[in-house]
Order: C-alpha cells, then sequence, then structure tokens
C-alpha cells in the first residue's frame, strides 16, 4: 500500500507551473484532509479506492483540466467559492477590484453592481466585508446564476442577490454608487486561448471581439445610465490595455480616471468616476 509521500513524490505534470502544488491539492481532497495533514502525516498509509481517485484527478490535470474544475472549489479573498466549467475561475488578480471598490466606499449604506458575476466572487467579497452594502450580481448564463446563488446561501449572506441580466438588459431606472466588472477582455485570435488553463474555461466569458474591448466599450458606454453621481466604474481587463481603456473612460466624460497595479505590477484595472447627475 502506497503512503502519502510516496504517491507525491515524482509527480510529473508537464503543463503545470505548479506540479507539487497541484498534487498535494488532488491528494488532500481525495482523502478529506488538508495539506498540513499530508506533511503532518507523510508516512500514512492511502487506501487503494483513495488512490485510485487520486490517480484519476491527476490524469485530469496531466490532460490540462484546472485543477480549481477538478475539485469544484477555489479561494477568492476570504472566500471558498463552488466552480464549475460554465464559469471563470475567480484568481487572486481580481481581488484587485474588491481591494479597490472597498477603498473608493470604506463606509455607509451603498448600492453596488457587479457586472457578469460568474461564481458571484466580486460580489460575495464585497457584501462580507460591507454588511451595510446592498450588492446585485448579474450575469446572462442561468448555470452561473444558480452556481452564484449557491455561494451565496452556503456563505450565509444576506445582504447580496442575484439576477438574469446581460449587463444592464434587465437594470431600467436602477442606479448605483458604484459598478464593478470583470468582463471578457480576449482577443479572438488571442494566442492564450490556446494554452493553460483557459481552454477549459467558457469562451464567451473570455472573448470580446478582435482587439478584445468590445464589451468593456459597451460597458463604459451604458454605464453612466446606472451610476448614481459620484459613482465610480472599476474593470477589469488585459494589462496590455490600459491605456485603450482610460481613454474610452475619458471620452465618455468619466474624470478621475486612472489604472491601478497587480501583484505583477501590471496595469490590471481602469476606474473613472461618474460627476453627472
Amino acid at each position: 500500500m502506497a503512503t502519502i509521500e510516496s504517491l507525491l513524490n515524482g509527480i510529473a505534470l508537464p503543463d503545470s507551473p505548479t506540479p507539487r502544488l497541484d498534487a498535494e491539492l488532488l491528494l488532500a481532497h481525495a482523502l478529506g484532509k488538508s495539506r498540513s495533514y499530508l506533511r503532518t502525516w507523510a508516512d500514512h498509509e492511502v487506501a487503494g479506492e483513495t488512490a485510485e481517485v487520486f490517480n484519476a484527478s491527476l490524469a485530469r490535470r496531466r490532460n490540462g483540466e484546472p485543477v480549481a474544475y477538478i475539485l469544484g472549489r477555489q479561494g477568492f479573498w476570504s472566500l471558498d467559492l463552488d466552480v464549475a466549467p460554465h464559469t471563470l475561475i475567480p484568481r487572486p488578480d481580481t481581488e484587485l477590484l474588491v481591494e479597490t471598490s472597498l477603498a473608493l466606499l470604506p463606509g455607509g449604506p451603498a448600492r453596488v453592481l457587479d457586472l457578469g458575476t460568474g461564481t458571484g466572487a466580486i460580489a460575495l467579497a464585497l457584501a462580507s466585508e460591507r454588511p451595510a452594502w446592498q450588492v446585485i450580481g448579474v450575469d446572462r448564463v442561468d448555470e452561473a446564476l444558480a452556481l452564484a446563488e449557491g455561494n451565496r446561501a452556503r456563505l450565509g449572506l444576506a445582504n447580496v442577490s442575484f439576477l438574469a441580466s446581460h449587463w444592464f438588459a434587465a437594470l431600467a431606472g436602477e442606479r448605483y454608487g458604484l459598478i464593478v466588472s470583470n468582463p471578457p477582455y480576449i482577443a479572438s485570435d488571442d494566442r492564450h486561448l490556446g494554452e493553460g488553463d483557459v481552454r477549459f474555461e467558457p469562451s464567451s466569458a473570455l472573448v470580446s471581439g478582435v482587439d478584445g474591448l468590445d464589451d468593456i466599450r459597451l460597458i463604459i458606454e451604458q454605464a453612466p445610465a446606472y451610476l448614481a453621481a459620484p459613482g465610480w466604474l472599476l474593470l477589469e481587463h488585459g494589462f496590455e490595455q490600459a491605456e485603450a481603456v482610460r481613454g474610452l473612460l475619458s471620452q465618455r466624460g468619466f474624470v478621475e480616471v486612472h489604472s491601478r497595479r497587480d501583484l505583477a505590477d501590471h496595469e490590471r484595472i481602469s476606474l473613472g468616476r461618474w460627476p453627472h447627475e
């Protein structure tokens, strides 16, 4: 019978930058234990059925499937979220949207909109940090909305709700102090679409026209009708798109337009304030 350490030794995952971490996450999941358990009990013998589950998960990872989809769970901000292949996997870069939103509206009641909510990651993180906020997440994909609502219910957050809407389509007459979005922003011919985890993620949540900016253009054009002055619009985008997004925001009439950098020092989000009633 194999031990924990023998199962983890020599794991080869050629397409993964973190093969040992991936293997530990998959084995811990198969065992129903934490990663710290693996180190504490490295000589523990693993039952044959559990080893089979682990090896099957490893085979899926070798095929390129993201660890988050195999586990059905991904950490984001301070939350543990259910994920599925019809939504993007929440990534650490997107936490910059949460951090910036919290800094812009530091306290008191506010109405906040998360466009293209997916798993609900952004909306749920904001709601968890600001109990006085009323947060609405919208998505056009029914399966995504069901997943987001499941995450909300499991986390017990009463100040967030989810609604079916393609961007602003179902929100006529509504106004928000802050609108935040991680929309599709990859160009349709981008070579990265055939690499890594994104091969398994839904293209509708990734691709946005020949330059990757179609959805961002639409959001910037329509957002002022849904912002309560002096409301803010925050957008995640590709690391080479910041200048273009700032230009679109300024041309539309937003002020205090600027970009902020992620942990890799890339300009990852751009934002502006709508000054008009």
